[in-house]
């Protein structure tokens, strides 16, 4: 069940010159979902529920949009663009797709698969539509969480209280999006939807392609009550308004000092996080 959008989101973050650099520069992180600490992170499983034709037709979209964007974009580096640039970035685009469709179609006829030729075709089809999807998932991915005292996030990606976390409010113009990842849900897309969204542009439908890839994690992760924001892979501006920093329980005075000083001109709150013993648990002052 989605829940209400926090006032504030928090990124756990260890000391170092770069994360230092970032915050004074006002630049967030957005990771390669390759580098997840969950290797399944960003790699659904594609489901197999449409014809032969409609998943050639799917995986000859997504192979063109691919190779043309790629042409084109190794054109520009070379400085050769225009009308002639395009032309021939669809031709390469369309050799490209009806290559891999033969190629599938050859190796469907292995009289070692234990099923029929066409029902060989549709599954190498449905895996090479995973591995397209995968391909073309460039996005990056800055995760945040909508706590600030989660003693397993300080752990984990607070460096165990040596470092510190961040709070962001959405109080920008314009205002940031941030998503919400979804616990539990199920991993598979299936060919159906892709093909909607592909073939059909159908925005509901890409939406819910994205939901499925980008933000879906499996139920153990749910402590986490992650958010994410989707960009550019690697240093991006913030589109978050930078607010408060909370120092860790272990968090040196030398790291403290330099952070504080680096951030000066900010109107920015800082605290630290102190132990409760009676009830067992931490909180910021």
């Amino acid at each position: 069940m989605l829940t209400m959008v926090p006032e504030k989101i928090y990124r756990y973050q260890k000391f170092s010159a770069l994360s230092l650099n970032a915050l004074c520069i006002d630049q967030l992180y957005f990771s390669d979902p390759a580098a997840f600490n969950d290797p399944l992170d960003c790699k659904p499983s594609v489901e197999q529920d449409s014809d032969k034709k409609t998943l050639s037709l799917i995986l000859s979209g997504l192979i063109k949009k691919r190779v043309e964007q790629d042409v084109l974009a190794s054109l520009k580096i070379a400085k050769i663009e225009g009308d002639q640039g395009k032309v021939h970035a669809k031709q390469q685009a369309l050799q490209s797709a009806e290559y891999e469709l033969c190629n599938i179609a050859y190796h469907a006829t292995n009289p070692e698969y234990k099923m029929s030729t066409e029902e060989a075709e549709c599954w190498l089809l449905t895996l090479e539509i995973q591995s397209e999807l995968l391909k073309q998932n460039n996005r990056g991915v800055c995760c945040l969480s909508a706590e600030y005292d989660n003693p397993l996030l300080w752990s984990h990606y607070g460096d165990q209280h040596n470092g510190f976390c961040v709070g962001y409010s959405l109080e920008r113009n314009p205002k940031p999006i941030i998503h919400e990842v979804l616990y539990g849900g199920i991993r598979t897309v299936k060919t159906s939807l892709i093909a909607q969204a592909i073939l059909n542009n159908d925005i509901c439908s890409q939406k819910e392609l994205d939901d499925n890839i980008l933000l879906s994690k499996a139920l153990p992760w749910n402590y986490e009550k992650e958010w994410r924001i989707l960009g550019r892979i690697g240093l991006q501006d913030s589109p978050l308004l930078l607010e408060e920093i909370t120092f860790g329980l272990r968090c040196s005075g030398a790291v403290i000092h330099a952070v504080m000083a680096a951030l000066k001109p900010r109107d920015i709150t800082f605290y630290r996080m102190h132990e409760e013993r009676k009830r067992g648990h931490v909180k910021k002052k």
